[in-house]
């Protein structure tokens, strides 16, 4: 179990958000994969971690928004980290959501989703650095 300091004492990390943030880093491997398959090239196998990560995608979408949808009760540093993955999820659900929209316009506009996605993730992973 990780632990962190609080005035200068080992205190055991609450279970709770290694299981949040376990939830996250799996929604953002999906998505993750799931950009780095629209840019596959043609022709090229795709690897198969990537195929069964993005295959993933809508069943830990649903486990992070149900998550998301919770109300946080404990101490104040948790209650403060657990929204903080809550709207970290939700972004992603709306990133998720504007690039289905986006890439039903036509190919054209695929990458042009597949880039502001990805710049979504991007964000949350810098973000979720101040979560561990």
């Amino acid at each position: 179990m990780k632990t962190s300091t609080a005035a200068g004492r080992r205190v055991p990390r609450d279970a709770r958000l290694t299981q949040f943030r376990t939830v996250l880093d799996a929604l953002i491997e999906s998505l993750d994969a799931s950009v780095r398959l629209v840019r596959w090239q043609e022709g090229e196998s795709k690897p198969e971690a990537l195929e069964r990560s993005a295959a993933l995608l809508l069943e830990r979408l649903g486990s992070a928004n149900r998550l998301a949808a919770a109300r946080f009760v404990g101490a104040p540093a948790f209650v403060v980290t657990s929204t903080a993955i809550g709207e970290a999820i939700q972004a992603l659900d709306q990133a998720y959501a504007e690039y289905r929209r986006t890439s039903a316009r036509g190919p054209s506009a695929l990458e042009e989703a597949a880039v502001a996605l990805d710049a979504e993730i991007g964000r949350i992973k810098l973000d979720a650095g101040k979560w561990e």
